[in-house]
């Protein structure tokens, strides 16, 4: 009943918006943040908590432990774009959906043929050095030798992913905010929006169908118009991709 209520609000609109977070892509086998078999798991391996690990003072104080975590942890380029990421990319493509705001740093959104994605982490796929700016790719980056990637220039490359302590991009946040507040249709999925100030832009929302698919409960349930709880990824499948 509820994915036939589904199918009806995405035929029915041609202004939706997506946000999602890191449930679209454990599906694509990335692990999440908070789950038991997620990054947490690898606290006791290296003795600081990942919010600690991830933190711009530990990246400034110890970039080879933060590396370290970093490359073990948060790189996975053998990762593919799951149903959930190619039922979006259709949905972009047939002039439904508008925008993607994404928590995700895995560029699996745009692997799957999603353009206007807006990243409000950043990604793993971009890099640059902190001394002259100097552009990276992932690629480039895994090239070089060494504990801590460096320049030729001699500074340390930074990946462009927004660390603990560091504010969003204000382009990018601005963005998601105009197209979530212009939006007919608001789908969240893959986040039990407990993350601030990401979850916030739920209640930018002005539109009449908000939808929210996520395996577990969240605090918001309560105000979704439509509320399924299972894997995302099946249910964009049986949506949009079984039916194109």
């Amino acid at each position: 009943m509820a994915y036939d209520e589904l199918k009806k609000i995405l035929d029915g609109s041609d202004n939706i918006v997506f946000l999602g977070g890191a449930g679209v892509s454990t599906e694509s086998g990335i692990p999440d943040f908070r789950s038991e078999s997620g990054l947490y798991s690898a606290k006791k391996k290296y003795g600081y908590s990942p919010e600690t690990l991830l933190s711009h003072s530990l990246f400034m104080r110890k970039p080879e432990l933060f590396y370290k975590y970093y490359k073990e942890n948060l790189i996975c380029t053998e990762a593919q774009p799951n149903n959930a990421h190619k039922a979006l990319a259709k949905l972009e493509q047939m002039g439904k959906l508008k925008a993607i705001a994404t928590q995700n740093i895995d560029n699996l959104h745009q692997m799957a043929g999603s353009k206007n994605v807006f990243e409000l982490h950043g990604s793993v796929y971009r890099n640059n050095c902190m001394k002259c700016g100097k552009y990276y790719s992932l690629k480039d980056l895994l090239k070089i030798e060494g504990e801590v990637p460096k320049c030729s220039c001699g500074g340390i490359i930074k990946p462009d992913v927004v660390l603990y302590e560091e504010g969003l991009n204000e382009y990018v946040w601005s963005s998601a905010i105009k197209y979530i507040s212009r939006a007919d249709v608001l789908i969240v999925g893959g986040t039990s929006l407990v993350v601030y100030p990401a979850a916030s832009l739920v209640n930018y929302y002005r539109g009449n169908k908000l939808v929210l698919i996520n395996k577990s409960t969240t605090a918001y349930d309560r105000n979704a118009d439509l509320v399924i709880h299972d894997a995302i990824g099946e249910v964009l499948k049986e949506a949009v991709l079984d039916r194109c």
